[in-house]
């Protein structure tokens, strides 16, 4: 594995994230939902910068798989809190294809916020596949597996202080 973005670079580009956040609401309440599971690190880091009332909360996108094939997006919102008539911000760790930030947008739009904006750690811009942008996005990077800082390979190196880069040698075709 490769380091793509040190322990250092994260923590800068987390509290650019901050300052995002607090130029774009102020000292106005905020509900911060993170995506489940990659977001759990960057979630924890943020919210110790802001500074405004925050209300927290978690949203868990899957798809059920069959052999070969990803099924349908289901977003669960159990352990969100009611966003109706608040601001939310989305919080996730890659935007890559954007299916999932586009499903999880709608499905809270769908709740009556009086706004929602997300931001994210990682984009990938040139796997993007759907018309809907982040609002903010800490780092640009090239298309490779990344992992670290809430990210998992197998549900592994979530831990990682930092955004490596699996080698071909360290992936392997199936889990443990």
């Amino acid at each position: 594995m490769r380091i793509l973005l040190d322990e250092e670079r994260v923590r800068q580009g987390v509290q650019q994230m901050a300052s995002f956040v607090t130029e774009r609401y102020g000292d106005q309440p905020l509900t911060v939902v993170g995506v489940m599971t990659g977001s759990v690190v960057l979630l924890a880091d943020l919210i110790r910068l802001l500074e405004m009332p925050l209300r927290v909360g978690v949203v868990q996108a899957s798809s059920y798989r069959g052999a070969m094939n990803r099924g349908e997006l289901v977003v669960n919102s159990e352990l969100m809190p009611d966003v109706a008539g608040r601001d939310v911000l989305l919080l996730d760790d890659i935007f890559d294809t954007g299916h999932t930030l586009l499903k999880i947008v709608n499905h809270v739009k769908s709740l009556g916020p009086r706004s929602v904006a997300a931001a994210v750690l990682l984009r990938k811009a040139e796997r993007q596949e759907v018309a809907i942008d982040p609002d903010f996005a800490a780092f640009h990077i090239p298309n490779e597996f990344v992992v670290g800082y809430g990210l998992d390979y197998h549900d592994e190196y979530r831990n990682l202080p930092y955004i490596g880069v699996l080698e071909p040698a360290d992936l392997r075709d199936e889990a443990p």
